[in-house]
């Protein structure tokens, strides 16, 4: 079986963010033996057309602002019922005109445009994702996390968004931030995740895991060793040696 190209497996599920795939999913839910897939997508069609006549966007956005669909803050992307929430967002304000006028860099401006949308999202119940803020700006989602990383280190907080909140992707900077500021700096747990815009719930997660992980590696500093024992993922025990490695030195112990 040859496997789909990177850009399907990234891409090719940004179309569930438009409401003909909202309409056509509902009509397939609700009504699975009456509409077949065709029928369904020409109708979602015929809807979306109703709709832009009755609502233009015009009466409910103001210039330099634009409507997406994002993950709703209650489901995670990859559920099977993930619910996506409909959120007005502002790509481009006179306050940014100004400070470009003033002769702000655009970059900076960037990652301010980038902070405000991901609090935007996140005050209308919903996350953005690094993919999703890639679209509306045409940029690569890599090129967007460099951005608001960039953005968190000069304000030394985290912006709310499904990597931070769900702990969705690829997005280690929070687990590196909220564990440094617990276990190392001895903050309180709860106001770390106030500063860190995350639930409580998810940062005890993150300290039983790295808790876990540094027993094992205390013990045997063998990768396979820890996955087995601990029952999480490769890639996340990588990532919580990591820290361990970065923030401490331990004692090496031979079989």
């Amino acid at each position: 079986m040859i496997a789909p190209p990177q850009s399907q497996k990234h891409f090719g599920s940004a179309h569930k963010r438009f409401l003909q795939y909202s309409i056509a999913s509902f009509l397939d839910r609700e009504f699975p033996r009456t509409f077949g897939p065709v029928i369904r997508q020409k109708l979602a069609e015929k809807i979306v057309d109703l709709v832009n006549q009755q609502l233009p966007p015009k009466e409910h956005v103001r210039p330099g602002q634009c409507v997406w669909n994002a993950v709703s803050i209650t489901t995670r992307p990859d559920s099977p019922n993930c619910r996506l929430v409909p959120v007005i967002l502002t790509l481009v304000d006179s306050c940014d005109v100004e400070r470009l006028a003033r002769g702000i860099p655009m970059s900076v401006i960037t990652q301010q445009s980038v902070a405000r949308i991901c609090r935007e999202a996140f005050e209308q119940g919903a996350l953005l994702s690094m993919r999703d803020i890639g679209l509306l700006v045409w940029r690569s989602n890599s090129a967007i996390s460099v951005i608001r990383e960039k953005w968190e280190a000069a304000q030394q907080t985290a912006l709310p968004h499904v990597g931070t909140i769900q702990d969705f992707g690829t997005c280690i900077s929070h687990k590196t931030a909220i564990i440094r500021k617990v276990v190392y700096e001895g903050k309180d747990p709860r106001r770390v995740a106030d500063e860190t815009k995350h639930t409580q719930q998810a940062v005890d997660r993150y300290l039983k895991d790295f808790h876990r992980v540094r027993t094992c590696y205390e013990h045997m500093p063998d990768i396979e060793f820890i996955v087995r024992t601990t029952g999480l993922s490769k890639n996340l025990v990588n990532q919580y040696v990591g820290i361990i490695n970065k923030n401490e030195k331990l004692p090496t112990k031979t079989a």
